[in-house]
């Protein structure tokens, strides 16, 4: 063969082998196989789908992975709330159904095909996530017959134009996969508004329609208030059941980072309602995560609470009852309660991580900053008339890279060295006239460290919503 002859052969050869294709699974089985049917069958769901009328983009979204027969319908409306938007990176988490491993596999390279075409890896984010150290790692095995992102391809490929995905697929995670990829996602997150997670889950399996409602209805209400926490202790008890459990907490621990603040339920059913079959369901949940800020009305509200509990608490020992219906008011949030006399600091107390609802953490932290706090001895009624209380709403708590970001009287800061840690919030440097240099001294002292700690120790910065 000449030389000429064997170049042309390769060059013909090698465009055929430059990409691997990952072919559907479950065509044909889980939703049609032919091109025309799939699209119809998904464009007849989403059609019949209503989108959120709440405002702005979710920052994440659940959606279930049976069949289209059985969820279809319910899966349409998670799609619809993305459906012609500019989102042209998709994050795909779901759990491992066929190959059982320690970690995650994230499929790293190529594309993935439906039968209404090939869609392609981001192998740039792909290989981001990447991560041997902390069992993040491409075995394209694990995906081989994995139905939980596949179904929902063909979804994407209706709702969106132009996007690349990454698929993640969950075996056992271990604490250093859970962080590692917490921490990349959410700065992908941050820097790129044009990509979102979306989370593949079904909710219990095998129960009679009561039971499974109920088991359900704990971890949809788990999820609306952005506690992953307690959507694991829900899994690990029982009460409620996901196959796709820890995406879901992968997920929300991701979306909370970026200051989701609660979740919105598009849509429920089991497969009871539409086979008809009671006894033996399985549930479906379409949901998206979501930030959503306080109204003055809500803020007042809170400020509210506060005081009651304080003049209650230091009055009768009793904490207030109240009916909280308010779904932010519900979602888990953090909080700081000051209390002022004369204009004197009298006692602040909060918590740092949303790990209660957002009006408990104001009644609990209102009681601990009058009675508990331990620079003060316990407030007495007779100093009732003569306190001021303020609630300090946190954001996310997020690491500081460099001090020049740092804006006195927007900014709260955190410092961990060892076993040392210390927080201020924002508005104790503004009312002092700190500048960001004694904002860092004071910082350091507080944590019972030298006054230029800061300089060797981790930072973390945050802002805040103060209600006076």
């Amino acid at each position: 063969m000449k030389f000429s002859a064997f170049l042309l052969v390769v060059m013909l050869l090698v465009p055929a082998c430059s990409e691997s294709v990952k072919e559907p699974a479950v065509a044909g089985s889980f939703y049609p196989a032919e091109e025309k049917i799939v699209r119809e069958m998904v464009d007849g769901f989403l059609s019949k789908a209503e989108k959120s009328k709440s405002a702005g983009r979710p920052i994440a979204l659940i959606s279930p992975h049976a069949g289209y027969q059985y969820s279809g319908h319910v899966a349409a409306y998670t799609y619809k709330q993305i459906q012609d938007s500019d989102i042209n990176t998709v994050i795909l988490i779901g759990a491992s159904h066929h190959k059982a491993y320690t970690g995650v596999s994230v499929y790293a390279k190529g594309s993935m095909r439906t039968p209404l075409g090939k869609i392609k890896i981001n192998e740039k984010l792909a290989k981001l996530l990447l991560d041997e150290k902390a069992n993040v790692f491409f075995d394209a095995s694990a995906f081989e017959k994995e139905h939980s992102l596949e179904v929902q391809l063909p979804f994407l490929q209706r709702s969106l134009k132009n996007f690349t995905i990454v698929p993640v697929l969950v075996g056992t995670p271990t604490r250093e996969s859970f962080r590692h990829l917490a921490d990349v996602l959410t700065n992908v997150l941050r820097k790129d508004s044009r990509a979102i997670i979306i989370a593949s889950t079904d909710l219990s399996h095998y129960h009679d329609d009561g039971t499974a409602r109920g088991m359900d209805n704990s971890v949809i209400d788990s999820v609306l208030r952005m506690s992953y926490e307690e959507v694991e202790q829900n899994l690990l008890t029982g009460k409620g059941e996901m196959c796709g459990g820890f995406p879901v907490i992968f997920t929300m621990a991701v979306a909370r980072n970026m200051g989701a603040t609660r979740g919105e339920l598009y849509r429920y059913a089991n497969s009871g309602d539409v086979t008809g079959d009671k006894e033996r369901v399985v549930g479906y949940a379409a949901m998206g995560l979501y930030k959503t800020s306080l109204t003055q009305e809500e803020k007042t509200q809170l400020l509210e609470i506060a005081k009651k509990t304080v003049s209650n608490y230091v009055s009768t020992g009793k904490t207030p009852e109240l009916n909280i219906t308010n779904p932010n008011m519900l979602a888990n949030g953090a909080t700081f309660v000051t209390i002022k006399k004369h204009g004197e600091l009298r006692g602040c107390i909060g918590n740092t991580q949303p790990i209660m609802p957002l009006y408990k953490s104001v009644i609990t932290n209102a009681i601990s900053a009058a009675v508990r706090d331990p620079r003060f001895t316990p407030m007495t009624k007779n100093e009732l008339k003569d306190i001021e209380v303020e609630v300090t709403i946190l954001s996310p708590i997020e690491p500081l890279n460099d001090i020049k970001n740092i804006v006195v009287g927007k900014h709260g800061l955190v410092i961990v060295k060892g076993d040392r840690s210390g927080l201020l919030l924002p508005q104790v440097a503004e009312e002092l006239k700190w500048n960001v240099n004694t904002f860092l001294e004071q910082l350091s002292q507080k944590a019972g460290l030298p006054p230029d700690a800061w300089r060797t120790a981790q930072l973390y910065s945050f802002t805040a919503e103060v209600v006076k």
